[in-house]
C-alpha cells in the first residue's frame, strides 16, 4: 500500500478562532512541513516546530507514524502548496499556497493543479492507494468547497468544540466575493475550488481522477475534508468506486451526518477505532477528548492495521511521542517538551 500525503496551505488558516492554534501560532505554515517529516523519519528534522497543542496533543502524524512503524506502508508527499519547504523529498506540481477564501479568488490555478495532479495519478503503478493531507484550515476551505456545489454535509474540527458557525460566516463572505450563491458551482467543481477552496483540493482529487482512470483502487483518507474531495469528484462526473476511512474521532463527532453524506456521494466508508480509551498517555487522553480528530491520513492508516494489532501501533505511539518531546501521562506530571517551539495543526 503506498500513502500519497498532499500538503499545503492556505491563508483561510490565519482566521482567528478556524484552526487549533499552539503556543506559537506564526509558526502554523511550518506545520504541513512538519508532519511530512514526522511521516517520513519519526520526527521533525528541518521543519522548526513540533506540532503539539498547548494541552499536549500531538498532529495527528504521530499516529500515522506509529502505524506506519507498526505495519509499514510506502509513503509519497506531495507539494500541494507549502508556504514553507519540507526535508523530505516531495513531488512538485509548482503549487503555491492558497488565498484567504474571503478574497474573490482562492486557489487562481486549481484546473491546472488538477491536470498535474492527475497525470501523477496515472502514472502511479500501485494496485491500491491511500490518499491524505495537511493544510491547516482544511475543514473551512472543504465546507467552502461543499456549500458552493450545494452539498449539505457539514465538517468536522480539530477543536473539542467545533466552530462551525463561525466557518460558515467565512464561508458566506467568501461566496459573495466570489459572486456565488450556495449551490452556483453543482456543475462546476474546479469554480467551486477557485472560488472558496484550497490548493489541496484539486491535487487529491486530481491524482485520485487519475488513479480509478488507470483501475487502481483510491481510499480517501480522512474525514470530512475527504468528503468534501469526494464531492468535487462526483460533481465532475467521475462515478467510479470511491472509499473514505476515517477515525471514530471524526464519526463520533459527525453522528449520522458522515454516513449519510457518503452514501448520498456513493462511498463506501470505514471507520477504525485505536483504541485509545482508558490510556493515560497524554496523546491519547485528548485525542479522546476531541482534540486533532483526523488528518494527515490517520483514518485511512489505521484502517490497514490488522486485527488484533492495534496495540502495537498504540505502543509505536508512544515511542513516536517520545521522540516529539510529549508528556507521557495525561495529567501533565512530567514535561518533557522543554524549550522547543510548539506548533499548530487542524482547522
Amino acid at each position: 500500500m503506498r500513502v500519497v500525503l498532499a500538503a499545503g496551505a492556505t491563508e483561510t488558516a490565519l482566521i482567528d478562532g478556524i484552526s487549533a492554534a499552539g503556543a506559537a501560532p506564526e509558526l502554523m505554515a511550518h506545520t504541513p512541513a512538519a508532519d511530512a517529516e514526522i511521516l517520513a523519519y519519526g520526527e521533525p528534522t528541518a521543519a522548526p516546530v513540533v506540532p503539539v497543542s498547548p494541552t499536549g496533543c500531538p498532529t495527528p502524524a504521530a499516529v500515522t507514524r506509529a502505524v506506519r512503524e507498526a505495519v509499514g506502508f510506502e509513503l509519497a508527499v506531495v507539494d500541494a502548496g507549502l508556504a514553507e519547504p519540507t526535508a523530505v523529498p516531495t513531488v512538485d506540481l509548482e503549487a503555491g499556497p492558497g488565498a484567504d477564501v474571503r478574497e474573490s479568488v482562492a486557489v487562481p490555478e486549481a484546473e491546472r493543479l488538477l491536470e498535474r495532479a492527475r497525470e501523477y495519478g496515472r502514472g502511479l503503478p500501485d494496485d491500491e492507494l491511500l490518499l491524505g493531507e495537511t493544510i491547516p484550515g482544511g475543514t473551512t476551505t472543504a465546507l467552502g468547497a461543499l456549500t458552493a456545489l450545494g452539498e449539505p454535509a457539514g465538517v468536522s474540527s480539530s477543536l473539542p468544540e467545533n466552530p462551525l458557525e463561525r466557518k460558515r460566516r467565512v464561508v458566506e463572505r467568501g461566496l459573495e466575493a466570489s459572486g456565488l450563491e450556495p449551490g452556483d458551482c453543482e456543475d462546476d467543481p474546479l469554480r467551486a475550488i477557485q472560488a472558496v477552496g484550497d490548493p489541496v483540493q484539486p491535487v487529491v482529487a486530481g491524482i485520485a481522477a487519475g488513479a480509478l482512470e488507470d483501475g487502481t483502487r483510491v481510499i480517501l483518507a480522512g474525514g470530512t475534508q475527504m468528503v468534501a474531495v469526494a464531492a468535487l469528484l462526483r460533481h465532475a462526473g467521475i462515478d467510479s468506486p470511491l472509499e473514505v476511512a476515517t477515525t471514530s474521532f471524526v464519526a463520533d463527532e459527525q453522528g449520522e451526518a458522515l454516513p449519510e453524506a457518503c452514501a448520498r456521494l456513493e462511498c463506501e466508508l470505514t471507520v477504525t477505532d485505536p483504541g485509545f480509551d482508558g490510556h493515560d498517555h497524554v496523546a491519547m487522553a485528548r485525542y479522546c477528548a476531541g482534540e486533532a480528530k483526523e488528518g494527515v491520513a490517520m483514518g485511512g492508516a489505521l484502517s490497514l492495521v490488522p486485527d488484533g494489532e492495534m496495540r502495537a501501533v498504540r505502543d509505536r505511539l508512544e515511542d513516536v511521542c517520545r521522540r516529539l518531546g510529549v508528556d507521557e501521562r495525561a495529567d501533565g506530571s512530567t514535561d518533557e517538551r522543554g524549550d522547543q517551539p510548539e506548533g499548530t495543526y487542524g482547522s
